[in-house]
């Protein structure tokens, strides 16, 4: 070591050509050498500093783009889920454990946004947020009422969310970066279907219960004391 630095740090392009041919003659003695090589050759550092050095060749720009739209979507199901939440917090409405649930799911979402632009920085991508389309802000139905329109609505929305997951596994699988294959169905997929799973049962038990006021509240205490 030279000047804190390792000595094959320094190696130039032109000795490492020298270099390659010897290991060539000799590649059972300088085992080490020929990694370094192989090293050096296959994956260079970059020179810019406005490329990242940590990005590999398996993650390719299309997982880069295909992660900032799913970052998009999270934070737009987030956006959703606030807006759901402040509808059954009103006072006129006031269903606390509706309310609760859904503040509970904006979070979720917000935090699965978080996830993905932190894990787009770890490879080495950029995160480019995108715009947030305007939710709606009143969630009642003339006929379904609006707990169960509200949770009509959230089914539709994880099941889409969920199809967007498989498509981003699809994308990581074409780039055969196993990396990311495995975030996407450790952190985000295994998730996805016990939250589907969920918003199935309680659309399930407000069809059978119906819209009626004292039916609702029932759910919502139950809700609430889960």
């Amino acid at each position: 070591m030279a000047n804190g630095k390792i000595w094959w740090q320094k190696i130039s392009p032109r000795f490492l050509g020298k270099l390659t041919i010897l290991i060539s003659y000799f590649p059972s003695t300088i085992p080490q050498l020929q990694t370094i090589v192989e090293a050096k050759t296959q994956h260079p550092v970059a020179d810019n500093r406005s490329d990242s050095f940590s990005r590999t060749p398996h993650f390719h720009v299309e997982c880069e783009g295909a992660l900032n739209e799913q970052i998009n979507i999270e934070y737009n199901m987030s956006y959703i889920y606030h807006a759901m939440y402040a509808y059954f917090a009103r006072d006129n409405v006031y269903l606390p454990g509706i309310a609760a649930h859904f503040l509970k799911e904006c979070l979720e979402e917000r935090g699965h946004a978080e996830l993905l632009m932190n894990y787009q920085i770890k490879r080495g991508g950029r995160v480019e947020l995108q715009s947030i389309m305007p939710p709606q802000v009143d969630y009642d139905h003339p006929e379904k009422g609006d707990a169960l329109y509200a949770f009509e609505l959230s089914l539709s929305l994880e099941k889409l969310n969920n199809d967007r997951l498989i498509a981003l596994h699809r994308v990581a699988g074409e780039a055969d970066d196993a990396n990311m294959q495995d975030f996407i169905e450790g952190e985000l997929l295994a998730d996805q279907v016990k939250s589907i799973e969920e918003v199935s049962r309680f659309v399930g038990q407000l069809r059978r219960v119906g819209n009626k006021g004292d039916a609702v509240w029932h759910f919502d205490q139950a809700l609430l004391k889960a």
